[in-house]
């Protein structure tokens, strides 16, 4: 399948044949939820804590005789009953991340770039390469190409210039074809690879 390769001041300077096998999927909409849902477990902090019996502070001492007293038997004011007490089974700090299987993972890279092609919201731009790294430029620069939530993927290195003038530009986002993941590439509207994140992807994925 041929696409247009665009230059930054949005001209058709050629085209080029992206792979089929990689572009010209169907929708799996099941293989993306499962990627989706491991990106995300692996980015939760997992931080939350609640102290146990044996954390809090306070004595060991039994309240109050086992037996005679009228009252339910206690063995320590640190119990989950007491206030200021343990919690039981609470939470502990811990990785949410779980492991999925490689070819899941990259069906769903190809399956995310195949959706956002057959949506139309793919494009292909010879370059990034940019002189000026203030964010009015390159502001200009996204407003003639029509474009405001977009990902922009370079090959192995990212211009600097470019990844710097895009840093203060809400809902933009640069990565490395190394960076490509199909979390990123969903939640913007649209994708813009240059020829050489084309040829890396397809190298990598093939």
């Amino acid at each position: 399948m041929k696409v247009n390769i665009i230059s930054l001041d949005n001209q058709v300077i050629g085209d080029i044949e992206l792979n089929g096998d990689i572009f010209g999927l169907p929708m799996r909409a099941d293989i993306l939820q499962r990627v989706v849902e491991w990106q995300r477990a692996k980015r939760q902090s997992g931080t939350h804590k609640a102290k146990g019996i044996s954390e809090v502070s306070g004595t060991t001492k039994k309240p109050f005789k086992q037996k005679g007293t009228g009252n339910a038997r206690q063995g320590s004011m640190r119990s989950a009953q007491f206030r200021g007490g343990g919690c039981i089974f609470g939470p502990v700090v811990r990785s949410h991340a779980y492991d999925l299987p490689k070819k899941v993972r990259k069906l769903g890279l190809k399956t995310a770039l195949s959706a956002k092609l057959a949506a139309g919201k793919l494009r292909v731009i010879n370059n990034i390469d940019i002189n000026d790294h203030k964010t009015s430029l390159l502001t200009a620069t996204l407003s003639t190409l029509g474009l405001s939530s977009v990902l922009v993927i370079d090959g192995q290195d990212v211009n600097k210039n470019f990844l710097l003038a895009a840093s203060n530009i809400i809902g933009v986002d640069v990565l490395p074809q190394q960076g490509a993941n199909v979390y990123d590439i969903l939640r913007h509207d649209e994708i813009v690879l240059t020829e050489a994140a084309v040829k890396c992807l397809e190298d990598r994925l093939a």
